[in-house]
């Protein structure tokens, strides 16, 4: 449950009210920053406790929690729009795709077989927990607070035959077709964003086993064919780490960690950090936000999503409720 915290001034965050989702801490979760110690004027973290603000006189860390045992700071840098926009970083699940709910399904029918109860259902409050992080934070949330007993490996093993069974009866025509719908307005927001010479990158913390498939159905859904020949980058978590095979990294460093949209934005797209305020990120998760802010690009919040929920409003520089709204913001 999200406490709200008196109206205070974070460096390169601004003035942020009272009723954010911020939640006012005493110290930094591994004990290394204390309020009124060492420099520190106050320490905040989002609503689900993912991501702590700890303010100094002139300047902000961002640290990322983890679940898995590897946190990190960050310096948090102050941003604006620089006008013309060069580029556009979007999310897959939520913000291109209405997927949310079968990748929660799967998480649900994950637990179940972890448990043996195949009634199994989360409750809504744990709906911050398990979207917008990676499979493995996902697991290890639902691992902690329903099975206590059980691993993340064996999680992990029933998660990936869950997901490889549906994607093949997805793909073959069967299955759940109601699990990747394009988000209303995709196709002419995204046709918009080419027409006025816009650089358009995809961003998702999934899997690419799991990823590609959801934009590729998507794209056939609207016609608009093979995603990789439209997107100028497209930037997935990469592979998982199986037995007998090779992973890529992925599972430590997701979002809310700025690497994913970091990467999209310089080595994808060639933008330089410099240049970054001419770069809009667009997220519909609490995690995905604080990614993109704190790789230091302007930060579109949108409908729909966990935003709200997370307690993550205060990181977001526009608040939109659909695509179409994003291209006023552009023009303007």
């Amino acid at each position: 449950m999200n406490t709200s915290c008196d109206a205070v001034e974070i460096p390169a965050l601004g003035r942020v009210q009272g009723d954010s989702g911020l939640v006012a801490l005493p110290e930094t979760t591994d004990g290394r920053f204390r309020t009124g110690a060492n420099g520190v004027t106050s320490i905040h973290a989002t609503g689900d406790r993912k991501v702590e603000l700890v303010a100094f006189g002139d300047h902000t860390l961002a640290h990322v929690t983890s679940a898995l045992g590897y946190p990190a700071y960050y310096p948090l840098h102050p941003v604006q729009v620089r006008r013309p926009v060069k580029a556009v970083l979007m999310d897959l699940d939520g913000t291109s795709v209405r997927s949310e709910p079968f990748w929660v399904w799967i998480i649900e029918q994950t637990i179940a077989s972890l448990s043996g109860d195949q009634s199994f259902r989360l409750e809504e409050a744990d709906l911050p927990f398990v979207s917008g992080h990676s499979v493995s934070e996902h697991l290890q949330y639902c691992i902690g607070k329903y099975c206590p007993d059980g691993t993340l490996e064996e999680a992990r093993r029933h998660y990936f035959q869950h997901t490889q069974r549906e994607m093949q009866k997805i793909m073959a025509g069967q299955g759940r077709m109601d699990a990747f719908v394009p988000a209303p307005g995709l196709k002419n927001f995204l046709l918009e964003l080419k027409g006025l010479d816009i650089r358009i990158a995809l961003v998702t913390s999934g899997l690419y086993e799991k990823a590609y498939p959801e934009i590729t159905a998507a794209f056939q859904t609207l016609g608009m064919g093979d995603p990789k020949d439209f997107y100028d980058a497209i930037i997935t978590a990469g592979f998982p780490l199986r037995r007998h095979a090779v992973g890529t990294l992925g599972e430590l460093s997701p979002k809310p960690h700025p690497w994913l949209y970091a990467e999209a934005a310089c080595v994808g797209l060639g933008i330089p950090f410099a240049a970054r305020e001419q770069v809009l990120g667009i997220e519909d998760s609490g995690a995905g936000v604080c990614a993109i802010r704190i790789a230091g690009f302007p930060t579109v919040g949108i409908a729909g999503g966990n935003i709200l929920e997370s307690g993550t409003m205060a990181l977001c520089q526009f608040w939109c409720n659909g695509l179409d709204e994003i291209l006023r913001i552009i023009r303007d």
